[in-house]
């Protein structure tokens, strides 16, 4: 677990008294800078949070405490479940986002997340499989955190899963992406978020061959 500085969000709520944490959402935190995005995550106004934010330098907040209930997912579903943030420890990333100049993720800030993810992950037993990121939960809504996020790094310090293609002639793609966990209410969006996450040198939202032998890779790993 890296040091943690806080400065904590007004935003959160309880828990329910049955909620598992078995999820980690990931965010960009589309803004200016960090000093903006800290100032929304703490405004009461904003009724947004997030239980901890890290900065391009590495250095890490803390906004919400990890048995609370943090605002950072709003309207989402994964594996069929939709009270995203009742069951969900919510990370952001300091980055502009698509609106504002998106860039590569740093090595610092990668480290920094890689280490507080890790510790995150292994204290709620959170499975590979549920740790997303938002534009995985909320297709239709969002986009973070990118194409430029480093999912396969992640995936290979055992956080999240990451597939080789399959073999063979897969087919039924929204069949697919719905047994991974993705809401496929709105199929392009479904796809397209898929491809920010696992197929990042196309972006288009046509779920081709590759998509088809990539979520079968994925489909096998948790199996």
């Amino acid at each position: 677990m890296p040091p943690t500085t806080d400065h904590l969000s007004p935003n959160h709520g309880p828990r329910a008294t049955d909620a598992v944490i078995d999820m980690l959402v990931l965010h960009y935190t589309g803004m200016v800078d960090a000093d903006a995005a800290l100032q929304r995550m703490t405004d009461s106004a904003s009724e947004v949070s997030a239980h901890y934010m890290i900065d391009e330098d590495g250095k890490v907040f803390r906004l919400v405490d990890e048995e609370r209930r943090a605002w950072h997912a709003g309207v989402a579903q994964w594996r069929g479940h939709d009270d995203i943030n009742g069951r969900s420890i919510g990370i952001e990333l300091v980055n502009p986002g698509h609106e504002f100049g998106y860039r590569a993720f740093p090595e610092p800030q990668m480290a920094a997340l890689i280490s507080l993810a890790t510790a995150i992950v292994g204290h709620h037993s959170i499975p590979p499989r549920n740790v997303v990121g938002h534009s995985d939960v909320a297709p239709s809504r969002k986009e973070d955190p990118g194409e430029l996020f480093d999912w396969k790094r992640l995936a290979t310090a055992g956080l999240g899963l990451w597939p080789a293609e399959a073999s063979g002639e897969p087919d039924d793609v929204p069949a697919m992406l719905a047994s991974y966990g993705y809401d496929i209410s709105d199929i392009d969006a479904a796809v397209t978020a898929f491809q920010r996450h696992f197929r990042t040198e196309r972006i288009d939202g046509v779920a081709d061959e590759t998509c088809a032998r990539r979520l079968a890779g994925l489909l096998s790993l948790i199996d």
